[in-house]
């Protein structure tokens, strides 16, 4: 193996994402297992940058995309699942607050609204939002929104 001055060295990362790749072109049918054990060897020992290049060249840049793209056929929008939550939060606390009230003989102050309320403003803003192609708000930022 020749090094060529200046060129950098490969993480495993690098590594493992031209292993991943090949992977990926096995099960399309693009390499052989033959071929395709052979290359993943030469990744995982691959040095510097031109080790891994020839290993891919031939292939297309990525994967096809799969009809669906990132979010999986039947999986519930971010909003939609974030409001079922919503709406069984809120259920469980309404039967709990007819509970209380027809345990102590008399109406109790409507304690579950300010369960239910808030968060739900919250997300009717979201969805609001999310309707005007702006992103979901919180841990699912930047997922797609399915309508």
């Amino acid at each position: 193996m020749v090094v060529v001055a200046g060129e950098l060295r490969v993480a495993d990362a690098d590594r493992e994402r031209v292993a991943a790749r090949l992977g990926e072109a096995h099960a399309e049918g693009r390499l052989t297992l033959a071929e395709y054990d052979e290359r993943v060897r030469a990744a995982h020992g691959a040095v510097v940058g031109s080790d891994l290049l020839p290993l891919t060249a031939d292939l297309p840049a990525e994967a096809p995309v799969r009809s669906g793209g990132a979010v999986r056929p039947g999986a519930p929008s971010p909003i939609r699942a974030a409001v079922a939550v919503w709406a069984v939060v809120s259920v469980i606390n309404l039967v709990i607050w007819v509970a209380v009230s027809v345990g102590t003989g008399g109406v109790v102050a409507p304690w579950w609204i300010w369960v239910a309320g808030p968060w739900g403003v919250a997300l009717a803003i979201g969805a609001v939002a999310g309707r005007a192609g702006l992103p979901f708000p919180g841990g699912c930022a930047g997922m797609p929104i399915r309508r």
